[in-house]
């Protein structure tokens, strides 16, 4: 969400289509959205945020993986009662032709076993990976159509937890449940049926103990860790978050003196998840350990069954071996259940945390056919505007009148909470209107693709994102074709050409992850230079000088409205030097306009703009150094 303001349209960029500004805005069918948000469970979110065809797809792989996954749990098992009877029978030393074809038999299972165990891994891998590719893209889609208005209250760190940890952690539904359950189900039934042809009573006590161990346990599982699987996937984020927190924010938590505060409370989400583990670990091994218990104890009764069959005639001693030793393959197949189920449970609830974000209410619906785009996007106006945040409980513009035409600059000031970001976010489409009119050369804005929107309208944002990359790199993201003298040009026209003349390397200095080796002046102009080489008909600057020094803000908001002399501007601040360059000045107070006119005219009269002009001058006069910037002023 932090690039948002930065990053350019999701379609191919070139020098006709590039945004620096706002996120793409793929679509999705409404038809395809309501059916993400009646599904449950992490199949039902897989099924729900891809493709049918995609589906299809993986249907037969994983189809086929689970037909080749209990054929070579067959062969393990056909493998154990081959070699059981085979050494029993060798045991009396028959004619080496009465044994060919157990010997034969047995080298068909083994070989069987591997080839459709790796055949199985193979295509349910592929199939599975398919899945969590397309997963993948839909989320971040959806995240695009979400950012950044619709993701208001989630931290990045949770956020990032969840697409990147939960969304793999689907996986686990097909691998180390679905797949497993299915073929271990599969192949215990042909091991109960071949055993009762056997010998009944061997073969009851072994469904007895595959239902045991295969069924009870694994529900007894569930039971027991149904808790502490769905506290570690919100453990997980908090950890993520505070982790993020740490290592985006050292410096200023060094100075603040609040590092070892945040560093205590980053060791105690790992201590919480730490405790979490620990927990779920003992409760895998107790699991182990009563899977075992059933294994032995079926085993025990079967070689008692099969005694006593023997010695009465109903069973021939050459298949006892088979009887004793065909449930130990029989409970290879379902000796994973338990944990598959912990998987299962710990998928459920990575997909319901997927849910809430991607069912979060939509701030932008595209069209489902849009309208023509307009040459131009002049006259741009709103009309009565009224916009609201999604789950906000008031609007947080009410009745904006509003009308630029080209070369015309209009400030928009107030205190912070008065609607300015929601204002710019609704001139960008970010935000869609609740009533009222937002039009372009006479066409509803709503009706418009918003890529189209944010070719016309683009943003200058307060943090916009500087990537750790070169200048020339940073630049190139408005106008990828752009050459050298392009990007210079547009460096001189934020006051930062002479500055980055003097680097050794110019236009392929790095800059430093979000811009770490430039002052927060610098990171600004930068901005800038990439806004103007986009060449914005309109151009918004929400808060460009928002945590600067005083002068540096001055300066720059001054060397800003320099830059974009000639340009359709809108400059949203609450600080109030230079606004005498503007056209316009609009007063914003709780998303309401209480205030409108040129600077002379509000500073002239009393009212909210003059006690704004006063606070001001009262906050720069108690600032450190405040006397020389007066004088100079």
């Amino acid at each position: 969400a932090a690039a948002v303001s930065t990053v350019p349209s999701s379609r191919p960029v070139d020098s006709s289509t590039t945004c620096t500004c706002g996120p793409p805005s793929p679509r999705m069918s409404a038809r395809s959205l309501g059916r993400s948000r009646r599904v449950r469970g992490p199949a039902g979110l897989l099924a729900a945020e891809s493709g049918g065809a995609a589906r299809a797809g993986w249907t037969a792989r994983l189809g086929w993986a689970t037909v080749l996954g209990a054929l070579a749990l067959a062969c393990a098992t056909g493998l154990m009662a081959v070699s059981g009877w085979l050494i029993s029978r060798a045991s009396e030393q028959p004619p080496l032709l009465y044994l060919m074809m157990a010997v034969t038999a047995t080298r068909a299972f083994g070989i069987g076993r591997a080839v459709f165990r790796y055949c199985e891994r193979l295509l349910s891998h592929d199939a599975v990976l398919r899945i969590l590719a397309d997963l993948r893209v839909a989320v971040y889609r959806r995240l695009e159509r979400l950012a950044p208005a619709g993701l208001r209250q989630v931290r990045r760190g949770d956020l990032l937890a969840r697409v990147v940890g939960d969304v793999d952690a689907q996986q686990d539904h097909y691998l180390r449940w679905l797949l497993p359950a299915t073929a271990a189900g599969a192949a215990s039934a042909s091991a109960v049926v071949f055993t009762l042809w056997l010998l009944p009573a061997a073969g009851v006590a072994l469904a007895v103990g595959l239902l045991a161990a295969g069924v009870a346990v694994p529900a007894a599982t569930a039971v027991l860790a149904r808790r502490t699987e769905r506290r570690l996937a919100p453990a997980r984020g908090r950890l993520a978050t505070r982790t993020v927190d740490v290592l985006t924010g050292t410096a200023e938590l060094s100075v603040a003196g609040a590092l070892p505060g945040r560093l205590a409370a980053t060791a105690e989400a790992d201590r919480e998840l730490t405790a979490l583990a620990a927990r779920s670990a003992a409760g895998n091994a107790l699991t182990s350990g009563l899977i075992t218990w059933i294994t032995g104890l079926t085993v025990t009764a079967a070689a008692w069954l099969g005694v006593a069959a023997v010695h009465d005639g109903s069973l021939t001693g050459v298949w006892l071996a088979t009887v004793v030793l065909l449930p130990l393959a029989a409970f290879e197949a379902v000796a994973g259940l338990p944990q598959a189920v912990r998987h299962r449970q710990r998928a459920a609830r990575a997909a319901d945390r997927l849910r809430e974000v991607l069912q979060a209410p939509e701030p932008v619906v595209e069209p489902a056919e849009p309208a023509e785009p307009p040459a131009g996007p002049f006259p741009l106006r709103l009309t009565g505007l009224t916009a609201s945040h999604p789950g906000a409980e008031r609007p947080a513009l009410r009745g904006v009148d509003l009308e630029l035409a080209a070369g015309r600059r209009i400030a928009v000031v107030g205190a912070s909470g008065a609607g300015k970001t929601t204002l710019a976010l609704t001139l960008l489409r970010l935000l869609d209107p609740s009533a009222g009119r937002y039009t372009l050369a006479g066409t509803d804005a709503t009706a418009l693709d918003g890529d189209v929107v944010r070719r016309l309208v683009g943003l200058c944002a307060q943090d916009a994102h500087v990537f750790d990359s070169t200048l020339r790199e940073n630049l190139r993201l408005a106008a990828t074709d752009a050459d050298d003298d392009r990007l210079w040009a547009a460096l001189d026209r934020a006051r930062l050409g002479e500055w980055a003349r003097a680097l050794p390397d110019g236009l392929d200095t790095p800059v430093g992850e979000e811009g770490g080796r430039l002052s927060g002046g610098q990171r600004q102009r930068l901005a800038l230079a990439r806004a103007l080489l986009a060449d914005f008909p309109v151009l918004v600057l929400d808060e460009p000088a928002e945590h600067l020094d005083a002068p540096t803000a001055d300066a720059l908001t001054a060397d800003l409205l320099a830059a974009t002399e000639g340009r359709a501007t809108v400059l949203i601040t609450h600080r109030l030097a230079g606004l005498a360059a503007v056209d316009e000045v609009l007063v914003l107070d709780a998303g309401l306009i209480v205030q409108r006119g040129s600077h002379a005219e509000l500073a002239a009269v009393s009212g909210p703009f003059r006690r704004l002009l006063r606070a001001a001058d009262g906050d720069l006069a108690a600032a450190p150094g405040s006397a020389s910037v007066l004088t100079g002023a």
